[in-house]
C-alpha cells in the first residue's frame, strides 16, 4: 500500500512538473525543511503571458507538506516572494490545512503574484515555512526561477 501511494505521489509530481504545452508553468522545488515531524518543501512556478505588448509572468508559491506523525495534524503555512535583484520579501499568502497521519499532500498553491518581465531576466524567489498547530515554525524552504525568456 505504501509503495502504491509513493508511486502515485511521484506520478502526480511528475505530471505537474512537465508542462502540457509551451505556455504551461512547470513547478520547481527547493530543499526540504522540517519541524516536529512535519516536513515541507517550497516550490515555485512562473507562467509567462502577454498583456497587449507587455510580457508578464504569474509567479505562484506552492508547498509539499509531509506528516510523519502517528496522527493527523493541522499545519499552518506562510509563503513570501521577491525579485532577487534588489527586491524585498512580500507575503504571498498563508493558511492552514490538515495533513493525515504518515502522508504527503501537495503541491498546494499558497499564493501568487503578477509581475512585468523587465529588460533583464530577473530571478523570482519564494520561501515557505510551516508549523504544526501549537508548534514551532520550521526554517525556510526556498525555490527560484527565471521565466521571462523571449
Amino acid at each position: 500500500m505504501k509503495q502504491l501511494a509513493a508511486t502515485a505521489g511521484a506520478a502526480l509530481l511528475t505530471a505537474l512538473a512537465l508542462p502540457a504545452d509551451a505556455h504551461a508553468a512547470a513547478i520547481a522545488c527547493g530543499g526540504a525543511v522540517s519541524t516536529q515531524n512535519i516536513g515541507a518543501q517550497g516550490c515555485i512556478s512562473a507562467e509567462r503571458w502577454k498583456d497587449g505588448r507587455v510580457f508578464m509572468r504569474n509567479i505562484t508559491a506552492h508547498a509539499v507538506i509531509t506528516n510523519s506523525r502517528a496522527h493527523a495534524t493541522y499545519v499552518d503555512y506562510e509563503a513570501y516572494f521577491r525579485i532577487r535583484e534588489g527586491g524585498h520579501w512580500v507575503k504571498l499568502g498563508n493558511g492552514r490545512t490538515i495533513v493525515q497521519r504518515r502522508s504527503t499532500i501537495g503541491p498546494i498553491e499558497l499564493g501568487n503574484s503578477d509581475r512585468v518581465c523587465g529588460p533583464v531576466n530577473a530571478t523570482a524567489e519564494i520561501r515557505v515555512h510551516v508549523r504544526p498547530a501549537g508548534g514551532a515554525w520550521s526554517n525556510w524552504s526556498g525555490a527560484a526561477t527565471k521565466q521571462c525568456q523571449t
